[in-house]
């Protein structure tokens, strides 16, 4: 670890300009093309391409090796920093850290190229972490991981929930699955002075949305974490108008694969027989996103000793309703995400004025290390 730590020291001195070149020039998902390629310019290793945006490069020689996952994706926000090397691309930006990720996997991917390592290292570089079709999917599905005999997946993102210097490595779930759903109710629309000539969806779905809320609260066992939001409406277009129909958007996340099941079950029960009661129907569309993200208790084991020798304090603590498709990868084989912290106040990730300090890809590197030795 010594040897690869201090060439890992030599290369964050570049690092830093990586980050501001990738800053500079984000990319949002789907578009990934311009970071690919500057990543790819900056790496060593034999270059697997998979579709358009993804690519998995080798690096130290043949045999079983371990991934370390980097993201490429920006965000559709505008940047509000102010820094020299802000985006120069208006309406994106690098707004969850993925900038920092790509430079520290860079910098320790040289740094194995120079010196050595116990293990070859794939370097994972992903699009499309941010939205559907998951780039992680993409990857996980295409048999490249287990081509390149790997045996493990390792992964680190920034989080402003967690002081700076501090690494969440936990075991077991850390992110809960995430799906979208769009629930439509029918009834028959008329003439808003005469509501009993109708059918109303729009006091159906009010209902709809009432009784999935006491759903979550009295059918999902308490100490069990599962969240179902609605978070869009839309009925209508004039004031005086029952319309014909009614639709909500939402989301529901759940920390087990089994209550992932069963609350999609139930919301499809629940809003077919609420908007019966009113005179209605109701039809529920599901887009199946992330999976459960499981990290493998064993490699939490081996990497947690290895963070605090690198000067990191670890915690065990930090567990989210949030998702990432990295959970893709943990679904195929023995995986890690650790979680890097970087304020530890206010700062929210998707923010416009989110930007972890360049220090952080030290934190980011050293943590990747960490589990890549571990893995090892």
């Amino acid at each position: 670890m010594k040897r690869l730590l201090a060439e890992l020291e030599r290369q964050l001195e570049s690092a830093v300009d990586i980050r501001h070149q990738i800053h500079a020039r984000p990319c949002v998902s789907g578009a990934e093309g311009p970071t690919l390629n500057l990543a790819l310019a900056n790496l060593p290793g034999a270059v697997t391409r998979i579709g358009d945006t993804a690519a998995v490069v080798r690096v130290g020689g043949e045999g079983p090796a371990v991934a370390v996952r980097a993201e490429l994706d920006a965000l559709a926000i505008t940047e509000r920093t102010g820094v020299d090397w802000a985006s120069r691309h208006p309406g994106a930006m690098h707004a969850c850290g993925h900038d920092v990720h790509l430079a520290a996997l860079i910098a320790l991917a040289r740094a194995v190229d120079a010196v050595g390592g116990p293990a070859p290292l794939l370097a994972v570089l992903q699009p499309r972490e941010e939205t559907y079709p998951s780039g992680a999917a993409e990857i996980a599905e295409s048999g490249v991981l287990q081509a390149e005999q790997c045996r493990s997946v390792i992964g680190a993102h920034v989080q402003p929930l967690l002081p700076a210097g501090t690494v969440a490595c936990t075991p077991g779930v850390v992110n809960g699955s995430s799906d979208e759903f769009t629930l439509t109710v029918r009834g028959e629309g008329g003439h808003a002075a005469y509501p009993h000539r109708t059918r109303d969806p729009v006091m159906a779905l009010a209902h709809v949305i009432v009784a999935l809320q006491s759903m979550i609260s009295r059918a999902i066992d308490p100490m069990a974490s599962v969240v179902l939001s609605v978070t869009t409406l839309s009925a209508g277009t004039a004031a005086n108008v029952v319309p014909g129909q009614a639709v909500a958007r939402g989301t529901v996340r759940a920390m087990t694969t089994a209550d992932r099941t069963d609350v999609h079950k139930r919301l499809v029960e629940v809003a077919d027989l609420t908007a019966r009661a009113h005179g209605c129907c109701a039809e529920v569309e599901f887009v199946h996103g992330e999976p459960v993200l499981d990290n493998d208790a064993n490699l939490v084991k081996a990497t947690a000793p290895l963070l605090g020798e690198l000067g990191l304090r670890v915690s065990e603590d930090l567990r989210s309703a949030g998702s990432d498709d990295f959970s893709y990868f943990s679904e195929l084989l023995p995986s890690l995400m650790m979680f890097v912290g970087t304020h530890g106040g206010a700062e929210q990730l998707h923010s416009p004025t989110f930007l972890p300090p360049d220090d952080r890809i030290r934190d980011v590197a050293h943590a990747m290390l960490a589990g890549y030795l571990a893995a090892t």
